[in-house]
């Protein structure tokens, strides 16, 4: 379990995809992001772009500034294995699900084919989280809507609580008036 969540540590959203960068993938293999790369280089038609991108320089920076912070904060928990800093490297390839699973393909190795099962299984654990929370959001809408229900019904309540307060507040006045006219038996 330790290892998946390793994993989805690893997971980034860019472009409104689930990706995971070259050089954590190669970490994960036990091989050089440069042996990686080498590698879908040789098969590049096996990865359109949904299921392989390169990052642009603005994409990266941020994403490093966010992986700089996270292993600030979880330092204590996980040993993580990013670089802080590559100089004199090309930008680096974002694999989306689809992606990773395409890797298994060309990177035949025991280590690499159960690395490959235990990132599927944190993506569908992530994916499981994300329905959970939808599921959330849908059931807090519902409580919502029934709360504005309720709203309406208390406040015709109250209205008619209102009005019956009102009627013996002046039943009250009418039998408390002055009487004027002849009044016997006094």
């Amino acid at each position: 379990m330790q290892i998946i969540q390793s994993i989805q540590n690893r997971i980034y959203t860019l472009r409104g995809e689930r990706v995971m960068l070259d050089f954590d993938l190669a970490a994960l293999y036990e091989v050089e992001t440069r042996v990686l790369n080498q590698a879908v280089k040789r098969n590049i038609k096996r990865f359109p772009d949904d299921f392989m991108f390169q990052l642009t320089k603005k994409e990266f920076e941020a994403l490093r500034l966010h992986i700089d912070t996270s292993t600030q904060s979880m330092s204590s928990q996980i040993v993580m294995t990013y670089p802080i800093r590559r100089p004199n490297t090309a930008l680096p390839l974002a694999f989306t699900e689809q992606g990773i699973a395409m890797l298994s393909g060309i990177l035949n190795s025991d280590k690499a084919i159960n690395m490959n099962i235990n990132i599927m299984r944190a993506f569908v654990a992530i994916r499981k989280i994300v329905l959970q929370q939808q599921d959330i959001k849908e059931q807090l809408r519902e409580i919502k809507e029934r709360l504005s229900e309720h709203d309406v019904q208390l406040s015709q309540i109250y209205d008619a609580m209102e009005n019956i307060l009102d009627e013996k507040a002046s039943q009250r006045k009418w039998d408390e008036r002055n009487r004027i006219g002849f009044k016997p038996n006094e």
